[in-house]
């Protein structure tokens, strides 16, 4: 893939000068939905698939940009003088967002870049496209201007750009996933604190499977701002009776027994999901070094039917992938993942089931929906690196 980026670049931009080539995993949340920005824990792992970067720096201020997967685009062109969100800048705002990140950290980018990009994530897919590219830019502005910062600073600068340059009021799971990736571990975070520690995945005989619904969808448009509102509200009525700082800082009995003070029957729902939500992903962390990765399947599963009744971010494509998955012998566990209303599930999988679980879920998937589903065989991965 290095070879055919650094090809395309040259065709695209030329050949002379200092020509580097990057790479930043996509990442695929295991437990822990909707947990980010109500102060809970979450428990992600970096993909070996993800976006692939070629850059070289310029002598003027112009910003040039060029993406393999959206070739009829073709060069999209900016200036670092005028780093603001346009909507025909399309894609670009996100790279363009880091770079006004850095400055406004005090680490100003002073000269214009050459930037190609290539993702083999899924686009659409809930599988951080977004955040990959984030931490991808992060990476090749560190590399390219010598800036001071570490892998977590990376996440942050990625999380302040999304939410103050592209306007999603995203957590920190995406980008931290992303940043501090780790080969065949996830990442039990405490989103409340940024405390983490790496969880071996071992999964004997088993894999991750990620169905791709193919239905599109863009979260500064979803409901997904809508979601966080309503889970603030709810902590804002309980914050009246009890000291909390986060819905992550409740267990389930201390919810059910301060729940009343919420009053609205939807934001309840939304509460009880962010409680019990963090509640399953820290009893699923403990299930996984137990190794008792039945345990883990079954609070998978429940948290899909939390995230469906509960928090209503499903739908019927994703609802559809894990009734279809939970048919089949040899699904340990399915739910679906990332911010929902479209994108993937991710499912573990017994070796022996992966090829039945493609074709059968696939074919249900297809009748029922009308358009075809895609899977992904995924191995847990490294974070960010130049190539």
């Amino acid at each position: 893939m290095k070879e055919r980026v650094l090809e395309e670049f040259k065709k695209i931009f030329g050949g002379e000068g200092d020509i580097r080539a990057y790479f930043a995993p996509g990442r695929v949340n295991l437990i822990g939905e909707h947990t980010d920005y109500n102060g809970g824990h979450v428990f992600p792992c970096a993909l070996t698939i993800g976006t692939y970067g070629v850059a070289r720096k310029r002598e003027d201020n112009k910003l040039r940009f060029y993406s393999m997967n959206f070739e009829e685009v073709g060069i999209i062109e900016s200036s670092l003088d005028d780093l603001k969100p346009y909507k025909e800048a399309d894609w670009t705002n996100y790279p363009k967002g880091v770079m006004w990140a850095f400055g406004e950290k005090g680490m100003k980018v002073e000269k214009g870049m050459d930037i190609l990009l290539c993702g083999n994530i899924p686009n659409g897919s809930g599988l951080s496209s977004s955040a990959s590219v984030e931490v991808l830019t992060g990476t090749i502005l560190r590399d390219m201007f010598g800036f001071d910062v570490s892998n977590q600073d990376l996440a942050l600068i990625g999380q302040f750009s999304e939410n103050k340059f592209n306007g999603v009021n995203c957590g920190i799971m995406d980008q931290f996933a992303i940043a501090m990736g780790k080969k065949d571990n996830a990442i039990f975070l405490d989103t409340a604190t940024l405390k983490f520690e790496y969880a071996p995945i071992k999964l004997q005989n088993a894999k991750i499977v990620i169905s791709c619904s193919n239905k599109k969808r863009g979260l500064g448009d979803s409901k997904y701002n809508e979601r966080r509102s309503e889970c603030e509200d709810a902590l804002a009525k309980i914050q009246q009776y009890v000291g909390i700082n986060s819905l992550g800082d409740l267990t389930e009995e201390q919810f059910e027994q301060c729940k009343d003070a919420i009053k609205d029957e939807t934001k309840e729902k939304r509460a009880r999901h962010a409680v019990y939500e963090n509640q399953r992903t820290i009893k699923a962390v403990e299930a996984l070094k137990n190794n008792d990765i039945e345990k883990f399947g079954k609070l998978m599963i429940a948290s899909h039917e939390s995230l469906r009744d509960d928090y209503e971010v499903t739908g019927i494509e994703l609802d559809t992938l894990v009734e279809e998955a939970l048919k089949i012998n040899g699904v340990i566990g399915s739910r679906m993942t990332g911010a929902g209303f479209g994108g993937c599930t991710v499912s573990i999988v017994k070796d022996e089931a992966v090829d039945e679980f493609i074709e059968k879920v696939g074919k249900a998937y297809k009748e029922k929906i009308g358009y075809a589903a895609d899977f992904y065989v995924v191995e847990v991965g490294d974070g960010p690196s130049r190539l």
